[in-house]
């Protein structure tokens, strides 16, 4: 399978700090950036792998994380114009 991006919204650092770890530990993906917004009480979480890879993480960050999730997404291969703000994102932290 293609390559696919993970998007995962959630509240507060520590519930994403937590989502993160679920996520690498439930498949082969890798974190390529996260967002902090309103102070961090809202983080974005982006990761990258596989297409089956990338839903299990989300689904089972989803699933077992200590917060619920605001919002969620997988993108298979996605636009060339999505992975330009992912990796403006990426340099932003860097």
């Amino acid at each position: 399978m293609g390559q696919a991006y993970g998007f995962f919204e959630i509240p507060s650092v520590t519930a994403a700090v937590v989502a993160v770890d679920i996520m690498c530990k439930t498949a082969e993906v890798e974190m390529v950036t996260w967002e902090k917004k309103l102070g961090g009480r809202l983080v974005t979480i982006i990761i990258r792998g596989d297409v089956s890879a990338v839903t299990q993480a989300i689904e089972t960050a989803a699933a077992n994380g200590i917060k619920e999730p605001v919002a969620y997404v997988v993108i298979p291969s996605p636009h060339e114009e999505v992975l330009k703000l992912v990796n403006n994102s990426a340099n932003r932290i860097a």
